[in-house]
């Protein structure tokens, strides 16, 4: 698709910390334009599909490896992985892209609940998880 950001992806976004190339013959890894944290890094597969649950068992495992690989790349104290699945759910580029989002101590005053969070109120489900 050529109107696909994805698709028409810059090379020289795709990250590579030499001799580890974040790239592989189904999907890559970029730093993401509007980062939340340093390091917010997205995986892509390269075949255009703009549903998570549509990808190939390959696809899906290309993007795991390279997420890893990653994830050994990044000095950090915990990550959150999520994909945003739909309009409804958020998705505003249509081509599956997973979110490796790393965490740091201090980044927010209560980290607890995590995701949980996308919908208002519901991040802290029980007395314990307030801290």
């Amino acid at each position: 698709m050529t109107d696909c950001k994805f698709c028409t992806l810059d090379k020289e976004r795709i990250i590579n910390f030499a001799p580890l190339n974040l790239e592989t013959d189904l999907s890559l890894i970029f730093l993401d334009k509007f980062p939340v944290s340093k390091g917010h890094a997205l995986v892509i597969p390269k075949r255009h599909v703009s549903n998570f649950f549509n990808l190939t068992s390959d696809e899906l495992t290309s993007m795991y490896y390279l997420a890893r690989e990653y994830k050994n790349t990044v000095w950090c104290d915990g990550w959150n992985v999520g994909v945003n699945i739909g309009e409804h759910a958020g998705q505003t580029v249509f081509h599956v892209h997973m979110h490796l989002i790393p965490r740091y101590i201090g980044d927010v005053k209560k980290p607890a609940g995590g995701f949980r969070h996308i919908i208002p109120g519901k991040g802290y489900y029980t007395d314990e998880t307030v801290r």
